[in-house]
Formats: C-alpha cells, sequence, structure tokens
C-alpha cells in the first residue's frame, strides 16, 4: 500500500507540474452517446449503481419533453453526451468538444475567430445559425453575452457538466423562440456529496497554445440527507498563437490565380503609398525624399503582427443548495458567475480614409499647399500605422445567473416546478492603438472647407495642429515621432450589458389517467407559463461615436421586449403491450405567445413513437418555429468589420460572362481597371448592426426515422433519422461579396443602394450589411447513430459510439422572392461556414481493469469553394476546392484508488487546415479552427475523497 501511495503521489506532482487534470473518479467508468431512446435490453444506465438508481432511470424526463416516459419512448431524436465522452477529449471548453459533432454546424463561433469574435465560443445545429439554437442550463434559460447573440460555451465549467443533451428536430413549440434549429440543455452536478480536485496541462508540438485548468468541487448532505450543498470553482486558461507560427498562416495569400504567382499580404503598408495626382501612378516613399513605382514586392505581410487564435482565461464558481421541507415543498437555489477574459492582437491600423457616417474625408488626402507635397496638387495617400504598434484587444466579460425557486407535488401525482431567473453579462472591450483619424488629418495640416462634408475640398492649415495640445505636424509619408505616434493613437473603450428576467411556472403530471381499454397507457398532461424580459444597452467609445476612429462611426445604442407565454404538452400511449404495438404514444405540445413588439403568435409539434416489437421502434415529429428578432438584431448599434471580399474592379476577368457589366460600372465610376490598385485587397469595410425594422422569422421541421435495439446483439443500439428544415423571412445579413457582385453584373442593381460612394481616390468606403429580413432556407439531412457495448472479458469492454450526417439539400433564398442557391458540399471561403455532404465522428473505448484507451476520429467531406453566388471551377481560380479530411486523437486513462490520470494527443499525425482563400488565415477558421493548434498533448489528474 505505502509503494502505491509513493506512485500516486509521484504522479499527481509530476501531473500539477504538468497543470494536469482527470476527471473526479466517481464519474461513470462506461458512458457514450446516445440517441433519447437510451439504453436498450440489457444494459444498465451510466452511473446507476443500486436497484433504486435504475428503478428512477426506468422513466426520466429527457429535453424536448416536460413529461416523463421510459428511457425509449420519445420520439424526438435527442442526442446524450456524457461528461467521460467530453474528458476524454483535450477539449477545454464546451465549444471545443461540440466542433466534433456532424450535427453541430460550422456557422457558429468559436476561439479560432479572431477577427470579430469578441472572445465568445457559440454553438450552431444543422448550419442554422448560432441564433437559432436555444441552450438551457438544467432546463432554464441563461444569460447570454453582451457582446453577442449567444450563451458564450467559454463561461461553462466543463468539469461540472454531468451530461449534455441535444434536441435536434427544433423546440419553439416547447421552449419559445430561438429553439429554431434544437435545443441544447447542459447538465451539471447536484447533489454532490463528496469533494473532488482536477487538474490539466496541455501545449502543442510548437510550443504554444498552452492550456491550464484546476477546478474543485465540494458537496454535503445536512439533516439527514433533507438538503443539500454543492460548491464549484475553476480556473482555466488556453494559449493564443501567433499567425507566424504556423508556416500554412504566415504569408496570406490575396488572390487564386488560375496561372501565375498569387499575390500575397496587404496593399496599405508601413512606409505608406500615394497617388500621383498627374499620372494616377502608386508611389511609395524611399525614405529619403525620392519615390519608386508601387509593386507587389511592396505589399505588407500582416500575419507577422497577427493572432490566429485567441488567449482565453475563465474563472467560473457556482453555489447549488435545496431543502426538501417535505414532498410538496422543495425550495432550491443556484448561484453561477463567471468572469472570462480574452486577449488577440491584429496588425496596426490600416488607414486610407473615413469610414460612413464619418463627416472627416472619405480619402486621407494630403493638401496641395503641404510642404510634404512635391506635385503642387492635392494627392490621396494610406498607410499602415505601425509606428503607433499592432492593434491589441483584451475583452473582459462578467456574466452571472440566479435562480431561485421551489418544486413538489401538488396532489396525487400532479407536480409543480415555479421559478425565477436573473442574469446579467456586462462586457467591456479595451482595444489599444486604434487610430484617431481626426488627429492624423491635423498631424498634417488638413483643413476640410466643410467639416460635414467628407468629400470636401481641403487647405493646409498647420493651425489645426499647433492649436491642439500634443499635436505635432508630420510628414504622414514618414515614420512619425514618439509624440507624433502619442497623438494619433487612442485607446478605445466599449462597454455593453445585457439583462435577462425569467419567471416560469411548470406543472405535470405523467399518469393522469390510464385508458379505459385493454393495453391502454397512462395519460400525461405537462402546462405552464413563462414571462421573460430581455435588455440590451452598447456604448462605444467617444472617439467612435463622434466618428474619428479609423474604424466606423456609431452612436450609443439599447433596447429590450417582453413576451408571455403559456405552453402545453399532451402524451397519450394509445397502446402499450399489444400485438405489434409494444409501444403506441402520441404527443402533442403548443405554445402561445405575446411578445410586446411583434403580438401574438401559435406555434405547436405532434409526434408518434411506434414500437411493433421491443427491437425496434419507429418515430416521426413535425413541428413549427417562430423566431422574433433578438435585441442584438434589434437594438445593437452599427460595428465595422473587414471581411473577406475583393472590390469587382479588381479582378474583372473573373466575371466571365458578366466581365463587360463589371467593366462598364467600374469605367463610370472612372476606375481604370488595368491600373487599378484595391486598397484592402482581399478585405472590404463592412458596416453590420441592428435594424429595429426586422419582422419575425418562422419555420417549419419534420422528422422521421426508426431505432433498433436488437436483443440477439446485447449492447447494440442504432438509428437512422431524416430530417428537414424550412425557414421563411429569415433574419441575416447578405455576404459583402455577394452585395457587391449582383451590383456591379447587373443582376440586382437593387444592392447597390448598400454601398457606399467610393472615395475621391475610387475605393470602395463601405458596404451595409444590416440585418434583413431576407428570403428562406431549406435543408434536410440523415443521422446515423451507432452506440455498442460488449463485455468482452470478465476483465475487458468495449464501447464505440458512431454519429453521422449525409447532408442531403442545403438551399438558401437570400433575398425575398428571390433565386434559391444550391450550397450543398459548398465551402464559403471568405470566411463563413461549410456545408460538407459527409461527416462523422467516431469515438471507441477500450477498458481493461483499471486502464482505458480511447480513439477518437473525425471526418469532414470535401467541398467546393463557393462565394455565396457560384462556385470556384478550374477556370476561375488556381485552386476550387478541399479535398476530405480525416483527423485522430487517442487518450489513456488508469484509475489508482481514488485517483485518476489521463495522457492523450490530439491531431495525432499533426493534420493541417486545407488552404482556403480567405485572404486573411489562408484556411477557413469557421471550418477547420480545431486543425489550427497541430498536434497537441495533455495530461490529467483528479482525485475524490
Amino acid at each position: 500500500m505505502a509503494s502505491r501511495l509513493r506512485r500516486a503521489a509521484l504522479l499527481s506532482f509530476t501531473a500539477i507540474a504538468g497543470m494536469g487534470l482527470l476527471h473526479p473518479a466517481h464519474a461513470a467508468p462506461v458512458s457514450r452517446s446516445i440517441p433519447s431512446d437510451a439504453h436498450p435490453a440489457g444494459r444498465k444506465a451510466p452511473a446507476r449503481q443500486s436497484e433504486t438508481g435504475r428503478k428512477k432511470a426506468e422513466t426520466i424526463v429527457v429535453t424536448g419533453s416536460y413529461l416523463r416516459t421510459s428511457n425509449n419512448a420519445s420520439a424526438n431524436p435527442v442526442q446524450i453526451i456524457t461528461a467521460r465522452q467530453i474528458q476524454q477529449t483535450s477539449a477545454i471548453s464546451l465549444g471545443d468538444y461540440l466542433q466534433r459533432l456532424p450535427s453541430v454546424g460550422s456557422s457558429g463561433t468559436t476561439n479560432q475567430v479572431t477577427n470579430g469574435g469578441s472572445g465568445v465560443s457559440c454553438t450552431d445545429i444543422r448550419n442554422l445559425g448560432q441564433k437559432r439554437v436555444l441552450v438551457l442550463i438544467d432546463g432554464k434559460r441563461t444569460a447570454i453575452n453582451a457582446s453577442s447573440a449567444c450563451v458564450d460555451l467559454n463561461t461553462i465549467p466543463i468539469e461540472q457538466i454531468a451530461s449534455v443533451e441535444m434536441l435536434k428536430d427544433g423546440g419553439s413549440e416547447l421552449y419559445g423562440a430561438d429553439a429554431v434549429s434544437g435545443v441544447l440543455n447542459i447538465k451539471l452536478r447536484h447533489d454532490v456529496t463528496k469533494a473532488s480536485i482536477t487538474m490539466r496541462g496541455g501545449i502543442s508540438q510548437y510550443g504554444d497554445a498552452k492550456t491550464g485548468l484546476l477546478s474543485a468541487m465540494k458537496g454535503f448532505n445536512f439533516d439527514h440527507g433533507r438538503g443539500n450543498v454543492t460548491l464549484f470553482g475553476q480556473y482555466n486558461t488556453s494559449g493564443g498563437i501567433m499567425s507566424q507560427d504556423r508556416a500554412w498562416a504566415a504569408n496570406p495569400q490575396q488572390s487564386n490565380p488560375v496561372t501565375g504567382t498569387p499575390v500575397y499580404g496587404s496593399s496599405i503598408i508601413p512606409a505608406g503609398r500615394v497617388t500621383n495626382p498627374d499620372t494616377g501612378v502608386s508611389l511609395v516613399p524611399n525614405g529619403d525624399g525620392t519615390f519608386h513605382r508601387y509593386t507587389n514586392a511592396d505589399r505588407y505581410n500582416f500575419a507577422r503582427d497577427t493572432m490566429v487564435q485567441n488567449y482565453n482565461q475563465n474563472s467560473a464558481l457556482s453555489g447549488d443548495a435545496h431543502y426538501d421541507v417535505d414532498r410538496h415543498f422543495k425550495p432550491y437555489a443556484t448561484v453561477r458567475y463567471s468572469h472570462t477574459t480574452t486577449a488577440r492582437q491584429m496588425a496596426a491600423s490600416p488607414v486610407s480614409g473615413g469610414i460612413k457616417p464619418s463627416p472627416l474625408l472619405s480619402s486621407w488626402t494630403l493638401p496641395a499647399g503641404s510642404p510634404y507635397n512635391i506635385w503642387g496638387k492635392d494627392a490621396v495617400i494610406s498607410r499602415r500605422i505601425s509606428d503607433m504598434g499592432p492593434r491589441k484587444s483584451d475583452y473582459a466579460t462578467d456574466t452571472w445567473t440566479v435562480i431561485g425557486g421551489a418544486k413538489g407535488e401538488i396532489w396525487r401525482g400532479w407536480e409543480y416546478d415555479a421559478s425565477m431567473t436573473y442574469g446579467q453579462s456586462l462586457f467591456t472591450a479595451n482595444i489599444q492603438n486604434m487610430g484617431n483619424y481626426r488627429h492624423l488629418l491635423e498631424m498634417t495640416g488638413v483643413r476640410q472647407l466643410d467639416p460635414t462634408d467628407p468629400g470636401s475640398a481641403i487647405v493646409y492649415d498647420p493651425g489645426v495642429c499647433t492649436s491642439q495640445p500634443g499635436c505635432v505636424l508630420s510628414n504622414p509619408l514618414a515614420p512619425y515621432s514618439q509624440a507624433a505616434a502619442a497623438y494619433g493613437r487612442f485607446t478605445q473603450h466599449d462597454h455593453a450589458v445585457y439583462q435577462l428576467r425569467d419567471f416560469n411556472l411548470r406543472i405535470n403530471n405523467s399518469d393522469v389517467v390510464t385508458l379505459p381499454y385493454e393495453h391502454g397507457g397512462p395519460v400525461g398532461i405537462a402546462f405552464g407559463m413563462e414571462h421573460r424580459s430581455e435588455q440590451l444597452s452598447n456604448k462605444p467609445d467617444p472617439v467612435v461615436i463622434a466618428g474619428d476612429s479609423t474604424g466606423n462611426a456609431t452612436s450609443y445604442s439599447g433596447g429590450g421586449f417582453n413576451v408571455t407565454e403559456v405552453y402545453a404538452e399532451g402524451q397519450i400511449p394509445l397502446l402499450q403491450h399489444a400485438f405489434l404495438a409494444r409501444d403506441l404514444t402520441i404527443d402533442g405540445q403548443g405554445r402561445w405567445s405575446d411578445y410586446n413588439t411583434f403580438g401574438s403568435t401559435k406555434n405547436w409539434k405532434v409526434s408518434i413513437n411506434w414500437a411493433p416489437v421491443r427491437d425496434i421502434r419507429f418515430r416521426a415529429t413535425l413541428g413549427t418555429s417562430y423566431r422574433q428578432p433578438n435585441v442584438y438584431e434589434l437594438y445593437r448599434g452599427q460595428n465595422l468589420g473587414y471581411p473577406s471580399a475583393y472590390d469587382p474592379c479588381s479582378r474583372v476577368p473573373n466575371y466571365g460572362a458578366s466581365a463587360a457589366a463589371v467593366q462598364a460600372r467600374c469605367a463610370a465610376a472612372g476606375i481604370d481597371t488595368a491600373t487599378f490598385v484595391p486598397a484592402n485587397t482581399g478585405q472590404v469595410p463592412t458596416i453590420s448592426g441592428g435594424n429595429a425594422a426586422l419582422r419575425p422569422e418562422s419555420g417549419r421541421t419534420y422528422t422521421i426515422g426508426t431505432v433498433v435495439t436488437p436483443r440477439w446483439v446485447p449492447g447494440l443500439s442504432t438509428s437512422v433519422t431524416y430530417w428537414h428544415y424550412s425557414l421563411n423571412n429569415t433574419i441575416s445579413t447578405l455576404g459583402t461579396q455577394y452585395i457587391l457582385d449582383k451590383c456591379y453584373t447587373g443582376a440586382d442593381t437593387s444592392q447597390c443602394n448598400a454601398i457606399a460612394p467610393r472615395s475621391t481616390s475610387q475605393q470602395l468606403t463601405s458596404v451595409s450589411a444590416i440585418f434583413q429580413n431576407l428570403g428562406g432556407i431549406r435543408t434536410s439531412g440523415i443521422d446515423f447513430d451507432l452506440d455498442y457495448h460488449i463485455r468482452l472479458t470478465p476483465h475487458d469492454g468495449l464501447t464505440v459510439t458512431n454519429n453521422m450526417q449525409q447532408l442531403v439539400s442545403y438551399l438558401q433564398q437570400n433575398v425575398p422572392n428571390g433565386e434559391w442557391y444550391n450550397y450543398t458540399g459548398r465551402l464559403f471561403y471568405q470566411g463563413d461556414s461549410g456545408q460538407p455532404r459527409v461527416s462523422n465522428y467516431t469515438q471507441a473505448t477500450w477498458q481493461h481493469d483499471d486502464f482505458s484507451f480511447t480513439y477518437m476520429m473525425r471526418y469532414i467531406g470535401g467541398m467546393v469553394w463557393n462565394n455565396g453566388v457560384t462556385d470556384v471551377t478550374p477556370k476561375t481560380g488556381g485552386q476550387y476546392k478541399t479535398p476530405g479530411i480525416f483527423t485522430h486523437d487517442i487518450t489513456l486513462g488508469y484509475r489508482l484508488d481514488r485517483w485518476n490520470f489521463q495522457a492523450g494527443v490530439s491531431n495525432l499525425f499533426d493534420k493541417k487546415p486545407p488552404f482556403v482563400m480567405d485572404a486573411s488565415t489562408n484556411t477557413n477558421v469557421y471550418q477547420y479552427g480545431s486543425l489550427i493548434v497541430g498536434r497537441f498533448a495533455f495530461l490529467q489528474a483528479g482525485v475524490s475523497f
């Protein structure tokens, strides 16, 4: 025994030195992802050790219903993910794990989104968008992130998760708006009676992306088990990655020519550029008063100062308590708090002019009278202000949720659950080394004759600088002094606050009455009401509000809504244990909602579940959905981003048959396409934001499937489900490239209204892509799920789970009554999601006494590149598709008394993200972000006592 303790102490010290972790020893030794049709004959439910526990497992409440049913009597397609499955991977946040699952789309936000992601991790189902999936914690709503319209999964401690249930056919009729594509119900650990400490550490083969985790949990009963208090705390970090530290991302490719050499880097360079007002030739200063003609050799590699993965840090605390006064009154309370910080770095600010609606010059112009102007005419300039340093963003979010309520039995099987939830999220952004465009103009001696007109005539007036404290007259095409750089930059401070109030009353009885005939089953009824209010306020930095930033001008915004809802569910087992009807159950759900902003609406869902014999079950659902615009889509202020897109005038030949129309429109704008150089190659300034005129969207979903649990193969469960979604009046934004292409080709000239007038140097100033009610989405596919557990020997067991999705169709209508585009098997190469036809995730665990070995494999099918309108082909691009991608992970585990140890390697063969011409990272971070880290090793240690 002493030698074993010494070995345990040595191993734990090694794990702590490497900042390692493992799940608590009381976790179930065998766990798996299963359909809601739970455990086939001959198998025990995980973590149910006693006979009493097994009896309780026979009737459970699964996401998608408020009624208790037998394990396999739900018609809803629900995937259950256990804590053990998550902990066997290298994932340090739930969002990282969910990226593996085929039904989780790539249109969410991950920690690899460093431009516009705000440091959040948001999930998605079926690629229908992160705003159409409802995330619940223990069946209750929780506060969403104040900077994004989603629940930040970084804030949910992964070690506190007991299981995750994913409803994959919509749930608006039972849970309300947001549950369009489905529901993610995260179940946390409660009623803990032990203490546990967990440690984890990991590092990539490149020596970065260092992760660390330390968590502790303690629970205890009191008053002879009538009450329980559980406390939990976790601290974890995840290291960032610089683009220059990954060879495939070290120099962003900006063009994709069929022949010839691609263009790399940005055309806005630290040395600066000036357009000769006499010849139109773009010139670069040599540093000695002379200039040379700009060429691609002068382009700036912005990746050297840019991160390709954020640094994240999260601290979480929670307390959970309940006390059973009697069976009628069981009060409970939960408090959850998290403090999340994110840091990222981007290259120095590029400056070429003001951004709409700023009143400052649309083109940064050197006045004719300036001593630095050798041409005697106004000359347009651009420059990346590297003297001010790279832009460093620090985001901090404080999120807390408080729930108080009581539950119990009313009378004869009628049970209630009444609760009130209050949640708040406070978001603060500090962005260092942002450019103050007004100050840059002052330093250049520029005075607009009409200060309200961005196209105003200007004169050289050094007084605009000398009259301002700290201003230093400077040559904008030469290095700035420290004093000048200090005057030209500022630190941007933005704040946002989100609040949630949710009153909820649920009443149910799973056995109201038994149908009055032979083989009739017990009828279940559930109903309830909910009143919810949400508010958002967003306060940008005063410099931004004034329109003086090198970014966009915006203003304070805020607003909210409230809704009162009533819902009901009825479950009728028509036949049970009858000939060819071991179980025949129908279920109906409905919800009436009354919004103070949009009036009332009704949603419903019906389902049938038929098991002719115990070995096979058929199920089907049909339901409607309704999603009102959330507070972000309605009230959020406008924000500037630089999504991947191209100025049509910079690549006219790529438009094929429409090239003549594009050429004509460019010529009308005074652009010589033969010599035109866009200021933001591969990126176009795009303004996004809320729209108070939005209307709700609606939809319909149906599923048809079967579950097979053959008695002659104990431990096997397989299911096949066909699903279909149809959404109308969708709330979304058009892609920047879509807007530009439709306008310049003449296919839809109404899109030209979204393009701001070009600057005086013919550069695109901005494209407006605010939220709108667009067209629709129709998507369908087939899920193939397998779960198999077999006892090989008295000492050996094997558990295999496999989730596969075959996408049948993904059609999208981008404008009302417009053309339907087929995006099946397409990848939006300019930075958005992809629609692989086939995706798969396999997890297999071999258990030998206290040892375990887990192998995980993920497959993402190949896709053809698409810009939202047309496919790239061998005639229009040097590369036009990505191949199918396999990745492999392994984990070794060992249990020693109260200790658990694990060591694992993810991305075992160091699979690189496939090249995607996104003009920013050389891949699609939404689809392939999990491959950015490369090969990654981790150690875990945990002890319970």
